[in-house]
């Protein structure tokens, strides 16, 4: 297994939530899963910034952050990581179109990516 990040995060640093992925990548339309907030429904009503570590679908982690610049703007930023596959994925600034409470996640619906 291949980490972008020696910190698993989660519970270990208060400040930081695993974001299961489904895929070994982001792109439009995914939807990474943010476990462990203290409470999902009142943060996915006002998302407020956060650091999360992705975790994608080929075991491969790596920290990420959840951005608010301005009130109704959600970005999350990612650096740059390499798949377990050895494929480079370049540093990349999404929007995130939804923010929904889902059981006990937060999805982030992503959208395209942020214009810099």
């Amino acid at each position: 297994m291949s980490l972008a990040s020696s910190s698993p995060g989660g519970p270990a640093d208060a400040d930081t939530f695993p974001a299961v992925c489904d895929h070994t990548h982001l792109f439009p339309g995914a939807r990474p899963r943010v476990q462990g907030l203290p409470d999902p429904a009142a943060f996915a009503a006002e998302p407020r910034p956060v650091e999360v570590d992705l975790r994608f679908s080929d075991g491969v982690i790596t920290n990420a952050e959840l951005r608010t610049p301005e009130p109704g703007a959600v970005l999350l930023g990612v650096p740059a990581y390499t798949t377990a596959a050895g494929t480079p994925v370049d540093a990349r600034t999404w929007l995130v179109r939804e923010v929904s409470h889902v059981d006990d996640e937060v999805e982030l619906r992503i959208g395209g990516l942020a214009v810099s």
